[in-house]
């Protein structure tokens, strides 16, 4: 499968473009062949060749002579051809539906265009699509690579903005908007994949955070080499929630209320500090907000959990805090400007 989403699309276009392009070289070379020949004027021979390659039956401009005959011949001939090329091209063009799966291609284009601060999803298998959906559900912009068959097929089912190609490919991660992106989601079934994948995005976006799968243990330390930020082993975390839930059910179902229920009255986010957010303010001038503060992340990786309230705050900080909508969107206006989650 081709890793260009627009190449079938191009291929009638092109051929349109080339019978064109053929049809004024075919022009050109009758009208200088008539200046060459027969010694005629620029508008004379343009006329002549028009009136033989269209056929439509004029008498000549001029007197020809020998020459000029057997050049008219040729004239004919490659017009006929031309003109026959032309409107089979066309003729595939209308009956194909080429028309409408350029604009369908263009808009979609135009929305890859649009995406700022997006995350990228590599891969829409089970892992990926469960990460789409609880993206969907966060109302974060994403945007899908595929190329699998099954994958395309969930993709279309879903209605999910895609890219078609493989995501280790520069250009093809160019255009889901690399540049732009906030993250990077390797969700692919191969860890070899994966390793090629955060191995092209990190040498694209030193500074893009790559959350990568990993199915095998061993391959957890070459993804981390290759760039990973984080690596997921969906196994692991499937034995370790269903071990949670054995013993502490309640736990898990508040957790998962808080972080990607359906209940939408309290959600826990992570925020991040602006450049004048940190100046003089502690944990407690955030809990006026009303949000509970359950940890901070300073800039060289600590981890407070439950930070005091003379806990001073610093510009990149993260907060992690739970609270209402209102509340989290007063918290993020005390952080200051910046890019309020992460």
């Amino acid at each position: 499968m081709s890793a260009d989403p627009l190449l079938e699309l191009r291929g009638p276009g092109r051929r349109l473009i080339l019978a064109l392009v053929g049809l004024l070289v075919l022009l050109a070379y009758g009208t200088a062949g008539y200046v060459l020949i027969e010694r005629w004027s620029f508008l004379d021979a343009l006329f002549m060749t028009v009136i033989t390659v269209s056929t439509v039956g004029y008498e000549e401009v001029h007197r020809l002579n020998a020459a000029g005959e057997v050049f008219t011949i040729s004239v004919i001939a490659f017009g006929v051809i031309g003109f026959l090329y032309t409107f089979g091209v066309l003729v595939e063009l209308l009956s194909s539906g080429y028309w409408e799966h350029h604009r369908r291609a263009r808009r979609v284009q135009r929305r890859l265009d649009d995406l700022r601060d997006h995350v990228i999803v590599c891969g829409y298998g089970r892992t990926g699509r469960q990460a789409g959906i609880e993206l969907a559900q966060s109302q974060q912009p994403f945007v899908v690579i595929e190329w699998n068959p099954d994958g395309l097929a969930s993709v279309e089912q879903d209605r999910v903005l895609h890219v078609l190609g493989d995501a280790s490919s520069d250009e093809v991660l160019g255009r889901a908007g690399i540049r732009r992106a906030r993250a990077l989601i390797s969700a692919v079934d191969s860890d070899e994949r994966n390793v090629y994948i955060v191995l092209t995005a990190r040498s694209l976006r030193p500074d893009l955070y790559i959350v990568a799968r990993s199915s095998h243990p061993d391959s957890a330390d070459k993804l981390r080499r290759a760039g990973a930020d984080r690596v997921v082993s969906p196994y692991t975390l499937s034995g370790r929630r269903m071990a949670a839930l054995a013993m502490q059910p309640a736990v898990v179902d508040t957790f998962d209320l808080l972080v990607g229920g359906a209940d939408i009255s309290m959600r826990v986010e992570e925020l991040v500090v602006g450049a004048d957010g940190g100046k003089g303010r502690t944990a407690a001038d955030l809990r006026r907000s009303g949000a509970v503060l359950l940890a901070l992340r300073s800039g060289d990786g600590a981890l407070r959990v439950g930070p005091g309230d003379d806990e001073i705050l610093r510009p990149d900080d993260i907060v992690v805090a739970m609270g209402t909508r209102d509340q989290l969107i007063t918290l993020a206006a005390t952080l200051g400007p910046g890019p309020a989650r992460r």
